[in-house]
């Protein structure tokens, strides 16, 4: 798989983006400056790099325009960032950024943006690195991440049924019925909150490392992107 690079300054973004993509084969180097992402940029020469925006040394943008002025720009770059505006996102893509993330991040933007992003060094860096299909992510705003790109709003989520949720057998052992509420219950607010783990982790009251492990636990589906009735 590839070697990414993740930039971040809040330990528990770049924990959670670690264990997600370690989690799809891939080998995660972090850096919580840009002095720290300089060194690991130059030692590792990663197939993908993930950079924040917002960093206490040098901003990203900054850190970006270096690189690409010094010829370094010789892997994708995803800018990261919760409060930039369109005109950041259109100067990171003139810098050379190749695609754009907006916080909180959901893990089906994050893995689509990856893998656009390696599929893409294949073809412009001859890189070797693998990538995986991974479906497009819901959204129902215009967002940085949408006006950067280009691409189109899908169709919002539908919600799952009450009928749905009530699915789960009362007659087996009670763990086993536990698990199978569990699982109906996280699969609801994921349709109700489009993925976002972030804002499922408020609705449930879990930190977004516990629930992401929680619902791995039960087997619920994190990569599919709509959810019907029944």
């Amino acid at each position: 798989m590839a070697t990414i690079l993740v930039v971040d300054d809040e330990h528990g973004i770049r924990d959670l983006l670690s264990e997600i993509l370690n989690d799809e084969g891939h080998t995660v180097e972090l850096a919580e400056n840009a002095a720290q992402a300089r060194s690991a940029r130059a030692m590792l020469r990663p197939d993908l790099v993930l950079l924040d925006i917002w960093m206490p040394d040098t901003d990203g943008v900054t850190l970006l325009k270096e690189w690409a002025s010094a010829g370094l720009l010789t892997m994708p770059v995803i800018m990261m960032s919760g409060h930039a505006t369109i005109d950041t996102a259109v100067e990171a893509t003139r810098i050379g950024a190749t695609s754009f993330l907006e916080k909180p991040i959901t893990m089906a933007k994050l893995l689509k943006a990856v893998d656009q992003g390696l599929n893409r060094s294949l073809s412009k860096f001859g890189h070797k690195a693998a990538a995986s299909t991974v479906p497009d992510p819901p959204s129902t705003d215009l967002t940085v991440e949408v006006a950067m790109t280009g691409s189109s709003l899908p169709t919002p989520v539908m919600d799952l049924s009450l009928q749905s949720l009530q699915s789960f057998s009362l007659d087996g052992p009670l763990r086993q019925s536990r698990d199978e509420f569990e699982k109906a219950y996280f699969e609801y607010h994921l349709a109700r909150e489009s993925g976002s783990m972030t804002r499922v982790a408020e609705k449930t009251g879990l930190e977004r490392t516990h629930l992401y492990r929680k619902l791995k636990q039960l087997g619920v589906d994190l990569t599919r992107s709509k959810r019907s009735s029944h």
